[in-house]
């Protein structure tokens, strides 16, 4: 959502075409209905059918904007413009008009084979989630012609008046008319838990989480009764400014920019090559047609041709995997971002907690300990509740509280008195039980029940138990008062001043408790290297003591106002330290997420609300959950189909093994490729003739390649999964730095071998070294792949299996009539003898060689993983 944050949306009205409205409204929860109405050019009375269909033409349908999708073509066409796709294409296209049609067709095939599963893939995950997005409501009350009638959710228009009862959803952004006993639960909008009382009257709020008197799009209505005048319907609401945010385009996700940075080293280093190479034959006085085929052999040797495929597979094969842990990936590339991700932000309603209102305490009227308020809130609950979350909660507290009680009359909760009762007898006699906000009780109360006597209430006490109640808020604990009177008249109807003379007899504390799951789930992403923070909309005093009970730093909090006030620059200064964010406005949230991206941190975000989802945008890894709002899931790139921090701490594990499984070919390509063009590009300078055909250099490339098809099913070490894992092209370009020249050294050991010791012909020279080429590169897999001794870490039986496989292939081509048509001959056995020698000394050479090529010992994910202590910049 660009940069209007949603809860300081303010919809305008706008009248439709044909009407005299006064001037536009900013805020319509400001306006008294009369003024709303005008505004509107409606009345209050509601609207005739015929004018509802010229507004519902006017206005639009009560829907959200379609999420910005990208049809089948245009996916894959701007799949098939990354730099390394091009690079490819043009690889497939040289080798196609240099005469190498099987080498070009294959290359072209491998491209759009990898595309392709890609494509589907991801298109898979996208129907699936959308099978996931519940609808907002899907039908509403609305007064046409003078009666309420019931119409589809998208026929609700601007001036309509609408009425909402207990457990419908709203349809549209109204202004209340009328309410009885009315609560709204507002969590997906404003991660506030508690119902909050709408009521009519004046506000002059400017945020609607504060709107009294207002109803929003997408809440709950709890209990009672409300009737409302539409102000704002479809994208115009709250919740539509939320959902517009997925119209619009999302930024590169961090694997696709490292993978398009790794595309282009690839393209500048192939093109210094095969103009270096290309002048200094020229230049030696080579054939000039010999020389520019085989620069171009060099080059598409240099191409790793199976990087999309071997990346989408393992993608893909990661998708599986965690689909079996419950997690649905809509977008393949996030699976690697989820394993680099090194700050978690969480929103904290049904993520961190339950979203279920629990008692936390229950008190006597001295602050000790005591289950009687508990039970007599529950006894009042259960006989006469109005099955708020409060009274559900106390329920759940105290089972079977109401046995042997019989409810003889009640008072509903009065949202003016902020008070309810009833009048129920039971094993105590007639007694009338009276709980609501601890200020109006308290009021009501002359005496108080103290070790199990009835004592006089003095002002001083009761200032004390009011401070109690500012204590329990400080904890981030919501308080109800529970007082009670012996009933000595005769039973009968409750009466409002019969609320007199109460014993106070205690408080009855609730709390939106953590998952008994989050605490140890936040220490396994910490110690995975994952730091969590969380981002909520509710009170900063509940979000930091939620933060203190889960292991977060919770001695500051910084609160929306807070965050509004600093530059974008300060505020990325106050994030590295903070760990709990509260009262955050959906726009503030995006700011906290590119502050920490402006940091170089790799940043995920996990949210169900319909305020999270431009969080959810913003990051480089969105997270939502099965019961999430329909934008929410919208907007994320995965779906945990169980709404518990753990499963995120599995889907980092294996979004590190994919990423490390890419990486093992990454590295062994880049390395290996760069030796050897280095060799044939020095051996083509030095020698008088071809070091090797163009065709054989197409080979050893295609079936080096072809040995590492079974990178994808390779295990990983745990080690290797310990740290969050990003790209660093430096520490890559270090690896092949190394690796490259050491197997360039025993290639030139081969040349000085075959050219000096044997005296080798130019087709018995090619064909040894291709020999010594495939054993080198293939075998070198087995010790390379892994950052521990080969013999401790042993690879898969699919990987084993395909990389012997392209050996034996490899070698016994020389033998076979198809190696004659290639220009090969069988050597004689010393030449093969000798080549088996180098071949043994390489891969010593390279076992001894591979931690100073890797780097420091942190490099767990195979030399390219993050460091506890710092973290990879690149662009926020």
């Amino acid at each position: 959502m660009s940069r209007r944050a949603l809860f300081q949306h303010s919809p305008t009205i706008v009248a439709p075409t044909g009407s005299r409205p006064g001037p536009p409204e900013p805020r319509f929860w400001t306006a008294t209905p009369e003024k709303l109405s005008t505004a509107l050019a409606c009345g209050l009375g509601g609207l005739s059918s015929v004018e509802a269909a010229r507004r519902l033409g006017a206005y639009g349908a009560n829907v959200d904007a379609a999420a910005r999708t990208e049809g089948a073509l245009r996916v894959v066409l701007r799949r098939f413009t990354e730099p390394l796709s091009l690079i490819l294409l043009a690889a497939a296209l040289v080798s196609i008009v240099t005469g190498d049609w099987i080498g070009g067709v294959i290359i072209a095939a491998i491209l759009t084979l990898s595309v392709g599963l890609d494509t589907v893939q991801e298109g898979h995950a996208l129907r699936a989630a959308e099978a996931l997005r519940r609808s907002v409501a899907l039908k509403a009350e609305v007064r046409r012609d003078g009666a309420f009638v019931t119409v589809p959710v998208d026929a609700v228009v601007p001036g309509d008046i609408i009425r909402v009862r207990a457990g419908d959803i709203v349809p549209a952004d109204a202004l209340i008319i009328e309410a009885s006993a009315f609560t709204a639960a507002e969590a997906a909008l404003t991660g506030e838990p508690y119902p909050l009382e709408k009521r009519p009257g004046s506000v002059t709020a400017a945020s609607p989480a504060e709107a009294s008197n207002a109803l929003f799009r997408g809440a709950v209505a709890q209990t009672g009764e409300a009737v409302a005048l539409v102000a704002a319907t479809g994208a115009a609401t709250v919740f539509g400014a939320a959902a517009a945010s997925l119209a619009e385009a999302a930024d590169s996700s961090p694997f696709q920019n490292d993978l398009r940075a790794f595309g282009l080293v690839v393209a500048r280093l192939t093109m210094a090559l095969v103009i270096a190479v290309l002048a200094l034959r020229v230049t030696f006085g080579r054939p000039v047609l010999d020389s520019l085929l085989f620069a171009v052999a060099l080059a598409v040797g240099l191409t790793p041709e199976l990087l999309p495929m071997i990346t989408t597979v393992t993608l893909a094969r990661g998708a599986l995997r965690m689909a079996k842990r419950k997690v649905i990936v809509k977008r393949l590339a996030a699976i690697h971002d989820l394993g680099a991700m090194t700050i978690l932000c969480t929103d904290k309603t049904g993520t961190l907690t339950s979203a279920e209102i629990a008692l936390a305490r229950s008190l006597d009227a001295a602050g000790g300990e005591d289950s009687r308020p508990a039970r007599l809130a529950a006894i009042a609950a259960d006989l006469g509740g109005d099955r708020g979350s409060l009274d559900a909660a106390l329920v759940r507290a105290e089972p079977g509280a109401a046995a042997g009680w019989r409810l003889a009359s009640r008072r509903a909760f009065d949202y003016a008195k902020r008070t309810g009762s009833i009048l129920a007898e039971g094993p105590e006699g007639a007694i009338l039980i009276v709980k609501g906000a601890p200020e109006a009780v308290l009021a009501a109360c002359a005496s108080r029940r103290a070790d199990g006597q009835v004592r006089p209430f003095s002002p001083a006490e009761r200032e004390q138990a009011l401070g109690r109640v500012r204590a329990l808020a400080e904890a981030g604990l919501r308080s109800i008062a529970i007082a009670s009177r012996v009933w000595t008249g005769p039973v009968g109807a409750v009466e409002p001043g019969d609320e007199a003379d109460l014993v106070f007899e205690g408080f009855c504390a609730f709390a939106d408790s953590p998952k008994v799951t989050a605490a140890a789930a936040i220490a396994g992403l910490a110690q995975a290297g994952v730091h969590v923070k969380i981002l909520s909309g509710d009170d900063p005093v509940v979000v930091r003591r939620l933060a203190g009970l889960v292991g977060l730093k919770a001695e500051v909090t910084l609160s929306g106002p807070e965050v509004a006030a600093l530059s974008d620059e300060a505020l990325a200064v106050r994030v590295r330290e903070i760990d709990a964010f509260g009262r955050l406005t959906p726009d503030q949230k995006v700011r906290v997420v590119r502050a920490l991206k402006a940091n170089g941190a790799v940043v995920g975000f996990l949210g169900d609300g319909i305020n999270d989802a431009p969080g959810l945008r913003q990051a480089d890894i969105g997270l939502s959950v099965e019961g999430a709002t329909g934008v929410a899931q919208a907007a994320a790139d995965m779906i945990l189909l169980a709404p518990d921090l753990a499963v995120v701490a599995d889907g980092v594990a294996e979004g590190r093994r994919t990423f490390a499984n890419i990486l093992k070919y990454v590295r062994m390509g880049a390395s290996s490729n760069f030796g050897n063009m280095l060799s044939m590009a020095a051996a083509s300078v030095a020698l008088p003739f071809l070091p090797m055909l163009p065709t054989q250099i197409l080979l050893n490339n295609l079936i080096y390649d072809l040995s590492e098809v079974g990178i994808p099913f390779d295990g990983v070490p745990d080690e290797a999964v310990a740290r969050p894992q990003a790209w660093d092209m430096a520490r890559l370009i270090r690896f092949a730095g190394v690796m490259g020249p050491l197997s360039s050294l025993f290639d030139l050991a081969t040349f000085a071998l075959l050219l000096v010791v044997f005296g080798a012909t130019p087709d018995e020279f090619r064909t040894a070294w291709f020999l010594e080429s495939m054993a080198t590169q293939i075998l070198v897999i087995f010790v390379i792949r892994t950052i521990g001794r080969p013999w401790h870490n042993r690879p898969s039986a699919v990987l084993a299996g395909s990389s012997l496989l392209a050996l034996a292939v490899a070698l016994a081509l020389p033998f076979t009539p198809a190696g004659a048509w290639i220009g090969f001959v069988v050597p004689p056995a010393p030449v093969l003898a000798g080549i088996a020698a180098i071949t043994v000394a390489y891969l010593v050479a390279a076992e001894i060689v591979k931690p100073f090529a890797l780097g420091s010992a942190g490099t767990a994910g195979a030399g390219a993983a993050v460091s506890a202590d710092r973290v990879r910049t690149r662009p926020a």
